[in-house]
């Protein structure tokens, strides 16, 4: 039996190594870039509807084009990677989201817009399959959650640098440069990726103390090596599938208001200039990134603690779907700070939220199934996050239209505050104690 964390004298932890925490770093700014070429169009949105005259609902059919091409995207790099490996697969999903982002620049009507985004959703699909299931096999379990809180971080610090460097990039350059410099710096990581990436059983700067430790909760060291993907049918008959297609169904609609919607809706309800560096949004934006360390290192540490796998999860996830509801509140106030303030609690324990759920694939599947049914959960929070923006786009016009779009926004605060309760409730029902799924 392993010795608890907690326990290991330094001296050994010392010698173990930490070429881990450098796959973990390339993961990390994969996400980051991930999310600035996805966050991008939220920013020059008020640009864009002058020069197209975009209504809410026209935007809201370019997001539902990216999300729904997401759900997509999700469904198949999760097969592909399981197959091919997370080395090409990833390498496959950034070039491809890359050469997309950079397509916007090409685009002269709202058509065009929603073809980019369709392109952009399909390969950036693929960073989460593949990111999880580097962490299944380069981490061990009582760290996969620190790990994944951690490369997640990225999408918070994509979501922090795109309020300070698109404003700039339009103002000195128009908004063609703005998708062309974010799309083109996807293939300048994809060099680093080549270079420092293996499976731990293939890489030579991996040291042997660190394998063993990588491999230390009794998982098969050789599992890697089986690539034989679990069929998809499968695993829509394992109770543990649908626990995580719950849970990022729910969920995963709210951040995608958060990323498409929330520049629009300071813009709109505080009068703020989104041609100039935003400082609410940069707060926001940064607060996700205590988040998602913050939430990984919570059931981490329960874990350090002596606390069952499933209960470590089972608690912080409770802890912060809690922290969301008070974002309900944002309606009854016309301070801005205020309202930063209850978005970023939010926000942050969206990210904690996130951490937390992505592990729990890897608790509950072997590392052959792990991005199969990251996919397909993906794909769920894809379809979800494809209707949401139907429904925000409709409430927006029908309460602009009638001179209050205020009141709309204080409908949409109220279904974000109580999404992540309803779904940790349906994710405990179907598997109280997140048993290994049998296959």
């Amino acid at each position: 039996m392993q010795a608890p964390l907690t326990t290991e004298p330094i001296t050994k932890r010392a010698k173990i190594g930490s070429y881990r925490w450098t796959i973990c770093a390339l993961l990390f700014f994969a996400t980051t870039i991930n999310y600035l070429d996805r966050q991008i169009i939220g920013l020059l949105k008020p640009a864009l509807e002058q020069q197209f005259n975009w209504t809410e609902s026209d935007y809201g059919s370019i997001v539902m084009a990216f999300t729904a091409s997401y759900a997509l995207g999700m469904l198949i790099f999760g097969r592909i990677i399981d197959k091919i490996g997370t080395k090409m697969g990833y390498s496959i999903s950034i070039v491809v989201w890359s050469v997309a982002a950079m397509f916007h620049a090409a685009a002269r009507s709202t058509f065009g817009f929603g073809v980019a985004r369709a392109a952009l959703g399909i390969g950036e699909a693929g960073n989460f399959p593949a990111a999880i299931k580097t962490v299944a096999e380069w981490f061990p379990k009582k760290e996969r959650a620190l790990a994944t809180g951690l490369f997640n971080s990225g999408a918070n610090v994509g979501a922090v640098v795109a309020p300070i460097f698109v404003p700039w990039m339009l103002g000195a350059y128009g908004w063609q440069e703005a998708f062309i410099v974010t799309g083109a710096v996807g293939f300048v990581w994809l060099v680093f990726w080549l270079i420092f990436y293996e499976i731990p059983s293939r890489q030579k700067r991996l040291g042997q103390p660190e394998y063993e430790y990588i491999h230390s909760d009794n998982e098969d060291a050789g599992a890697e090596a089986d690539k034989t993907p679990v069929k998809w049918g499968k695993l829509l008959f394992i109770r543990q599938t649908w626990v995580f297609i719950a849970g990022k169904f729910f969920t995963d609609p709210i951040w995608y208001f958060f990323l498409f919607w929330l520049p629009s809706y300071f813009s709109t309800t505080f009068d703020l200039d989104l041609s100039k560096p935003s400082l609410p949004l940069v707060i926001v934006y940064s607060a996700t990134t205590i988040g998602s360390i913050g939430g990984g290192y919570l059931s981490s540490y329960f874990i350090r603690k002596g606390w069952a796998v499933y209960r470590a999860r089972k608690t912080a996830m409770f802890i912060i779907a809690l922290l969301v509801v008070p974002i309900m509140a944002a309606r009854y106030t016309t301070e801005i700070w205020i309202a930063v303030g209850l978005i970023s609690l939010a926000a942050a324990a969206h990210q904690a939220w996130s951490a937390n759920i992505f592990t729990t694939v890897s608790d509950m599947f072997p590392k052959k199934a792990v991005s199969s049914v990251v996919g397909i959960g993906g794909m769920a929070g894809s379809v979800g996050g494809a209707l949401f923006p139907l429904f925000i786009g409709f409430i927006l016009d029908y309460y602009k239209n009638a001179g209050n779009i205020l009141a709309g926004y204080n409908i949409i605060f109220t279904i974000c505050g109580s999404a992540y309760v309803v779904a940790w409730l349906i994710m405990h029902f179907l598997s109280p104690k997140m048993k290994q799924a049998a296959i």
